[in-house]
C-alpha cells in the first residue's frame, strides 16, 4: 500500500535550470512510484504544471505575491522573523495546508526548505524537513562581501542574518526528521542543533544527461561555460561578476580565441550589459533547441565556477559531470560532491582559478580524462533515482516508527 505524502514547496517543481525546482521535480517523479503525493506549491509561475500532475495525485497552487512588499518589510522590522520567513509566511498557504490535513489522513509531511515550516500547523503527522542549503550561511557571506556605500547596510542586514540563523537552527532542533544534501551541511547542522541524527540525501542528475545528443561536438574555439543556473540566486550572480571581473580578462589575454558562455534563467536580464562577440549570454530551457542546457554542456570545453561560499550541492555540476564536461571550481563550489582534485574535477583556490583554467583549456587529453572520470562518478553515485530511493527508505522508517 502506497504511503500518503503531503509535500510543500516554495515553487512549482519543474526540470528547469533552477537547481531547487529540478531537484524537487525529479524526486517527486521517482517517489511517485511508491507514494501518493499531494503537492502544495507557493508560486508565481505555473510552467510545467501539466507534466507535474502525472506524478501527483493532487496539486494545490497558492499564488505568491511580490517579494518586496511593504507589509513584509514591516513584518520583518517589527518581529523576530527574518525577511526570508516573512516572504514565505502566508495566510492562504497556511489555510490550504490545514485543509489538506483535516480532509484526509497523511502518513508524512515533507517540507522542502525550512522557511516554509511556520505555515505548517501542529499535528500528530510527522514532518520531514529536506533542507537544500544552509540559508543563513549564504546570506551571511552576502553581507560580509558588501563593499562601498552598500557596507553602510551591514548592521541592519546582520540583524536579519542572526534572526535567520536562530530560526533555521530552531527548526533543525524541533522537526521530527531533518536531512541535508551534503556532508559539510550535515556536520554544521549537527553542530548547531546538537542532533546526531541529521540524514544525508544527495542531490543527483537526470539520466538524460548521460546520453550524448546528435551534433554534440565541442566548439572549434576554446569555450568556457558558467551555467546552467538561475542567475537571480545570489551565489550564481556573485560568481558570474567575479568571473567577468577577475578571471575572464586573464583567460582572454592568454587565449585570445576563447569565448565565454553565461547561460541560465534570467541571464539576459541580469548580465545584458556584458554581451559581446566573445561573451554569449542566453537563457536555457528544455525544448531541445540550441539553448537546451545539454547543448552548452556538450559544446563547451570546461565549466568554470568561481564560487566563494558553500552550502548544498550544485545541480549544474552533476549535469556537467554526467555530460563529460570538466569542471574548474573552488573547494566551496565542489561541496557535496565526492570529486577528487585533478581526477573528477579541478579544485583550485580562487586566486589560481584563471591559471588552472588556462592550463586545462590547453590540455585536451586532461579535459577528456577528467570529463570521463566525472561521468563515471555520477553514473555510480549520483542520480535522482538513487536519491529518491534513499528518501523513500527514510519515509518508510519514519512512518513505521510513528505507527508504533
Amino acid at each position: 500500500m502506497k504511503a500518503k505524502i503531503l509535500m510543500i514547496t516554495p515553487y512549482l517543481p519543474y526540470h528547469s535550470q533552477a537547481g531547487g525546482q529540478t531537484r524537487s521535480f525529479y524526486l517527486i517523479k521517482h517517489l511517485s512510484k511508491n507514494n501518493l503525493i499531494t503537492l502544495v506549491c507557493f508560486t508565481r509561475d505555473k510552467t510545467g504544471l501539466s507534466e507535474l500532475k502525472k506524478y501527483c495525485q493532487k496539486v494545490v497552487i497558492v499564488k505568491r505575491g511580490k517579494t518586496w512588499d511593504l507589509k513584509k518589510i514591516l513584518r520583518t522590522g517589527f518581529s523576530l522573523n527574518p525577511f526570508l520567513i516573512s516572504n514565505y509566511l502566508d495566510k492562504t498557504l497556511k489555510q490550504k495546508i490545514r485543509q489538506e490535513l483535516d480532509s484526509q489522513k497523511y502518513d508524512l509531511i515533507h517540507s522542502e526548505c525550512f522557511y516554509l515550516m511556520p505555515n505548517i500547523p501542529k499535528s500528530k503527522t510527522p514532518v520531514i524537513l529536506v533542507d537544500q542549503t544552509i540559508e543563513y550561511a549564504v546570506y551571511q557571506h552576502f553581507v560580509e562581501s558588501l563593499k562601498g556605500w552598500k557596507s553602510l547596510l551591514k548592521p541592519l542586514l546582520w540583524i536579519d542574518v542572526l534572526k535567520l540563523k536562530f530560526w533555521e537552527t530552531y527548526y533543525w532542533k524541533h522537526t521530527h526528521t531533518v536531512t541535508a544534501v551534503s556532508q559539510e551541511d550535515r556536520q554544521l547542522m549537527s553542530k548547531l542543533s546538537g542532533r546526531s541524527d541529521i540524514q544525508l540525501i544527495n542531490n543527483g542528475v537526470s539520466q538524460t544527461f548521460f546520453k550524448t545528443k546528435k551534433g554534440g561536438a565541442k566548439t572549434k574555439y576554446p569555450s568556457i561555460l558558467f551555467g546552467v543556473s538561475n542567475m537571480k540566486w545570489m551565489q550564481n550572480k556573485e560568481a558570474v561578476f567575479l568571473l567577468l571581473k577577475d578571471i575572464w580578462p586573464k583567460i582572454k589575454q592568454a587565449i585570445p580565441s576563447a569565448k565565454l558562455f553565461i547561460i541560465g534563467r534570467h541571464s539576459p536580464q541580469v548580465f545584458k550589459n556584458y554581451q559581446s562577440s566573445d561573451i554569449i549570454i542566453k537563457e536555457a530551457d528544455q525544448k531541445g533547441l540550441k539553448h537546451d542546457p545539454q547543448y552548452y554542456y556538450q559544446k563547451s570545453w570546461i565549466l568554470l565556477a568561481p564560487i566563494k561560499s558553500g552550502g548544498g550541492s550544485r545541480t549544474k555540476f552533476f549535469e556537467a559531470m554526467a555530460s563529460r564536461l570538466a569542471i574548474v571550481t573552488t573547494k566551496q563550489g565542489i561541496e557535496g560532491i565526492a570529486a577528487k582534485n585533478q581526477v573528477e574535477a579541478v579544485v583550485s583556490p580562487y586566486q589560481k582559478l584563471a591559471s588552472a583554467s588556462i592550463k586545462l583549456l590547453k590540455n585536451k587529453q586532461k579535459r577528456k580524462q577528467i570529463g570521463q572520470s566525472a561521468h563515471q562518478l555520477c553514473l555510480k553515485q549520483y542520480s535522482w533515482s538513487k536519491s529518491a530511493q534513499s528518501l523513500n527508505q527514510l519515509y518508510q522508517k519514519i512512518i513505521k516508527s510513528n505507527e508504533k
